[in-house]
């Protein structure tokens, strides 16, 4: 079972046994959490949302500029990136912003549709940003990552996770490690067809799998692969396809 963001047909939703059993309207939706209390949270084109599963709105945040990410923080605050204004926030579960973190270059007041994807603010404090037109990722370093990144995960030990879009038609997923370095790598010469066009979401599991999503909407092929998982060896352990 699991819950996605389908930003082509514009809704979330809650999936069982290959079954949508809920969905709620969510325009361009690119970023979705089940939170601890079974609330959903999750990203509107250009606002977020927390609802219950019975679609009362907990909390909302809406904004001028397309927002490609949210995250409940530990104090119980919502972290929101702002694509086009670049702006890191974090906002109280009463609505207010109590951080703004303007990241644009000097001088730029829009970054334009393409600054940034998915970001996320660490324990430390820090932020891991995917910066889609510039193609790399910045925390506390940067580094190029040619094909678009989309979204970031940190694990457990340091390493950071990337998945890369189709700029350069070479969808895949990285892991480096503290210094940058590339020490892992999944892409369409691991997987036989080629099935892989422009990576977007993920969700690591401690075990080492790795779940991930695969939108086709700048190709569409025939035939669509849309969730791979994989373990560390590159064994693909099970897929979501075309569905009726």
């Amino acid at each position: 079972n699991f819950v996605g963001a389908d930003y082509s047909q514009g809704i979330v939703f809650i999936m069982e046994n290959n079954r949508i059993v809920w969905q709620h309207k969510a325009p361009e939706s690119n970023d979705i959490w089940v939170l601890p209390n079974g609330n959903l949270l999750f990203s509107t084109g250009k606002g977020v949302l927390e609802i219950t599963r019975q679609n009362d709105t907990i909390f909302h945040y809406t904004s001028e500029s397309p927002i490609f990410a949210c995250q409940r923080l530990k104090n119980g605050n919502t972290f929101i990136g702002e694509c086009n204004a670049g702006r890191l926030l974090e906002v109280s579960p009463d609505g207010n912003i109590v951080s703004d973190i303007c990241i644009l270059p000097e001088g730029v007041s829009d970054g334009t549709f393409a600054f940034m994807r998915n970001a996320r603010k660490l324990d430390n404090g820090h932020y891991l940003v995917a910066h889609y037109g510039d193609e790399c990722v910045k925390v506390v370093w940067q580094v190029r990552i040619p094909g678009g990144p989309h979204s970031v995960i940190r694990l457990p030990d340091g390493h950071t996770l990337v998945a890369v879009a189709d700029k350069t038609q070479n969808p895949r997923i990285v892991e480096l490690d503290k210094q940058g370095k590339t020490v892992w790598e999944i892409s369409n010469k691991d997987i036989p067809g080629k099935p892989l066009k422009f990576l977007g979401g993920m969700q690591y599991f401690l075990d080492g799998r790795l779940l991930f999503t695969n939108w086709v909407g700048h190709v569409n092929p025939e035939q669509r692969n849309h969730l791979f998982l994989v373990d560390r060896e590159k064994n693909i352990l099970c897929t979501v396809e075309n569905r009726e």
